[in-house]
């Protein structure tokens, strides 16, 4: 089937609920992909920052091969040798304690919820409020819907889920105003991905961890975008010097692969006890033992290293392409998760990337998003850029 076909039979039988791009993609390999009709892109996606590794990355092939043969699912009835290992290895990684698996950033958002609000009922404060922000975004299952802060994603799914009170991202002055002996948590990405790429400053996340100790709240950081190396460490809580007492984890874990972790301290994790939370399919061993291989990779600190250099020289040859241009407001981000904000829509330069051989996407109507394979070499980077050169001098000959 090539691109068309693919597109009509999927118009006939999908649900309308994406705004999908008039290619199908058939073959992956590395940063590069290929559609139905043969044609070839660079995948500056990565599949929303899930294919950390690249796309049909040897070492996880074999890895899922492996498995496959030896166990697929067993149920969480039963202890389950990658998972323990993968829990292991997460929480070394991280400094916390335990862990929970799920399929995706929004179930263990969800998870995350619970936890907060069954970890203060047992301590006296049932129903406890929840901060989030303004702009931010956590997954489109109820509770991560009504966590975030965008009124577009709520419109047509009222009533949404109580308890939750919304102050400005990067405003310390905004949170204190809203917290009230109600309070239990605060939820926050380190960067705001959908929202536009807005990296939290250094004084504002201190400052809500300095909040939590103060009123003897939870901090939940939302790292599914953030975390596993997007941003040059391992978590981005590591650039701000904080620990976070329940962290959230997906896209990049499995490399492709459907799996979120939530992370949290011992004393938080215990509030959850037998037949409070459940996945079916979380932390299956085909997931595990795939996820297992991406934290190898990706925890070594040449990898870390590489991140860090080649996000730098994404940034710094991003503003130099654009410096000049008079719709260009910011370049911005960390690592190799990084923003440039215009002064008007940019779904037009999407599609000319796209028609030049460039997958990109956008984080709201007016930034365009770049989130590469973590293990993009400098060479790729660059054919990146000069298609994005191109197709920004003919977006400014409109």
């Amino acid at each position: 089937m090539g691109n068309q076909e693919v597109i009509n039979e999927g118009q006939q039988y999908l649900m309308n609920n994406y705004a999908r791009f008039p290619i199908a993609l058939v073959k992956g390999d590395g940063v590069r992909a290929w559609d139905a009709d043969g044609k070839e892109y660079l995948d500056f996606t990565s599949g929303i920052a899930v294919c950390g590794v690249g796309h049909s990355n040897p070492a996880l092939k074999e890895v899922l091969e492996n498995q496959a043969g030896r166990l697929w699912h067993c149920s969480n009835l039963y202890w389950i040798e990658p998972q323990v290992q993968l829990a292991a290895k997460l929480c070394r990684l991280s400094g916390l304690d335990k862990a929970f698996f799920a399929n995706s950033g929004a179930e263990v958002n969800e998870a995350a919820l619970k936890l907060v609000r069954k970890y203060f009922s047992l301590r006296g404060k049932p129903g406890c409020e929840i901060v989030a922000f303004h702009n931010s975004f956590h997954g489109r299952t109820l509770g991560a819907l009504t966590a975030t802060g965008q009124e577009k994603y709520h419109r047509g799914f009222e009533p949404l889920v109580p308890g939750f009170v919304y102050a400005e991202f990067n405003d310390l002055g905004s949170v204190e105003k809203v917290i009230t002996e109600k309070t239990g948590a605060i939820i926050v990405e380190p960067v705001q991905g959908e929202g536009g790429i807005n990296p939290a400053t250094s004084k504002f996340l201190t400052g809500l961890r300095r909040l939590c100790y103060e009123f003897d709240l939870l901090l939940v950081l939302d790292e599914v975008q953030t975390g596993l190396g997007r941003t040059g460490k391992m978590f981005a809580y590591e650039h701000y010097g904080i620990k976070p007492d329940i962290v959230t984890l997906a896209k990049s874990l499995g490399g492709g692969f459907p799996i979120g972790a939530m992370l949290a301290r011992a004393e938080v994790a215990q509030a959850f006890e037998p037949g409070d939370h459940a996945s079916t399919f979380g932390g299956n061993p085909l997931g595990c033992a795939v996820a297992n291989r991406v934290l190898d990779i990706l925890s070594e600190e040449e990898m870390l290293n590489h991140i860090t250099r080649i996000g730098d020289y994404l940034k710094s040859r991003l503003q130099s392409m654009t410096g000049k241009r008079k719709d260009v407001k910011e370049v911005r981000g960390l690592g190799l998760l990084l923003g440039v904000e215009f002064t008007r829509e940019v779904k037009p330069l999407v599609d000319i990337c796209m028609q030049k051989g460039l997958l990109v996407i956008s984080a709201g109507p007016r930034v365009l998003r770049l989130v590469p394979p973590l293990n993009i070499a400098l060479d790729e980077a660059d054919q990146g850029l000069a298609i994005l050169n191109e197709a920004l001098n003919e977006w400014q000959d409109e």
